[in-house]
């Protein structure tokens, strides 16, 4: 009896693994659709171009060494033969009494969950330095941020190793249920690093301080990828449950889908009231990354807050993405699709909000681990993106950015119909 439930429990965790999984592949094309729509039109097959060859790149270099260097205590190359990928994760417990189990699930599916993680840090990146980029720098850095940068931070975290053999962030009292500022706040770390190498865009700000709005090309594909991450984001929270084959498992399930959803509501009318009072319309992209800052917020804690706290965390998160974004353009500060505001700056409130529900988690705990998390990230991008500009350069000509970085990198345009579209 007990090795048939286990069997079953064994399944269950593992199905429920790779269907959220396939849900957090999924934000890919989010990330796709939102930023293809926020660019102008002739930086479309370029952005698009970036968002599937990073996915790409990101499921090879975890597979070649992330994994083991986040999991398995291995290093550069080590390979993820080093890591049990073929056996069970997790514990079985036969007791007297009955049948108690624990997290049990394929290792495979862990890995599978695990990538694609790692890709949405990277697609963070993608939208910030849109538009001015080479695409072959960033793809560079892709292979670096996914293979090396980001699998150590979060070796330090989720791993559970030593911060270069000093102290261990969970010790402290750290905690990120789901990435916060493991993944989001990580990426937002790395696109700022970029942006202050590479800089503004061409006539995004005046001589006299003056902020150009460069309006996106497809709104209607920006809503779209918006309703996908939303959609996508039950997988990311709802899958770092770890396990559904239970009755608690399977409640604490409920709840991380319930709060994730009223999280992303509450952050999209907090952001569209906040642009209505500062702007006096209805913005669609405040309303947008709105809802995006709402979804970060809550991904640091989604299972110990009731579903009206949840609301209130999002309309935090929805306020301050608003005034994040102008905040940034007035300190000149260019990200075409507010991805430093909504996964950088709502990342770290999320982490703060953690330890008002999370009695296992302490404000200082969640202090010293953001701050380790943004200075690995940042300062190892900064240094790689730096490398990437003195060997390749890292921003296109001035004539390929006027004319836009679709031919000059990708050689076709996504709307050739189109006459005067720049």
């Amino acid at each position: 009896m007990e090795s048939n439930l286990f069997h079953l429990q064994y399944a269950i965790d593992t199905f429920y693994f790779l269907v959220c999984g396939a849900l957090v592949m999924w934000m890919a094309a989010g990330f796709a659709m939102l930023e293809s729509g926020l660019v102008r039109a002739k930086n479309t097959t370029e952005i698009l171009t970036k968002n599937v060859a990073l996915f790409a790149i990101a499921c090879i270099m975890y597979l070649v060494c992330g994994y083991a260097i986040m999991y398995g205590g291995g290093f550069f190359l080590s390979g993820i033969a080093d890591v049990d990928v073929g056996g069970v994760l997790g514990d079985f417990a036969s007791r007297e009494g009955g049948f108690e189990g624990g997290s049990i699930y394929s290792a495979a599916s862990d890995f599978f969950f695990q990538v694609v993680f790692v890709a949405t840090a990277m697609s963070i990146v993608s939208g910030a330095v849109a538009e001015r980029m080479k695409l072959w720098a960033f793809l560079v850095f892709a292979v670096v941020m996914t293979g090396f940068i980001y699998p150590l931070e979060g070796a330090w975290t989720w791993g559970g190793a030593d911060v270069f053999g000093m102290y261990n962030l969970g010790d402290l009292g750290f905690s990120d249920f789901a990435g916060s500022g493991i993944v989001h706040m990580a990426g937002a770390a790395a696109a700022l690093a970029g942006v202050l190498l590479l800089g503004a865009r061409k006539g995004k700000y005046g001589p006299n301080g003056e902020i150009r709005a460069f309006p996106g090309a497809n709104m209607p594909l920006a809503a779209l990828g918006t309703f996908i991450l939303w959609m996508g984001w039950f997988g990311f929270n709802g899958g770092s449950v770890l396990k559904l084959g239970d009755v608690a498992s399977a409640n604490s399930v409920a709840m991380v889908f319930l709060n994730t959803n009223t999280a992303a509501a509450g952050g999209a009318i907090a952001a569209l009231i906040t642009a209505r009072a500062m702007f006096g319309k209805a913005d669609l992209t405040m309303l947008l990354n709105g809802a995006i800052a709402g979804l970060v917020v809550i991904t640091a804690e989604p299972s110990t807050p009731s579903a009206l706290t949840a609301t209130i965390w999002g309309a935090l998160g929805g306020i301050l993405v608003v005034l994040s974004i102008v905040t940034l353009d007035k300190l000149r500060i260019d990200d075409p699709v507010g991805a430093i505001s909504a996964h950088g700056v709502c990342g770290l409130l999320g982490l703060l909000l953690v330890p008002f529900t999370n009695d296992g988690a302490t404000f200082s705990g969640q202090i010293i681990g953001a701050l380790t998390i943004f200075i690995w990230v940042f300062v190892a991008s900064l240094v790689v993106w730096a490398i990437l500009k003195a060997v390749m350069g890292i921003r296109v000509s001035e004539e390929d950015e006027y004319e836009g970085v679709d031919l000059s990198e990708c050689g076709m345009e996504a709307y050739p119909e189109f006459v005067g579209g720049k």
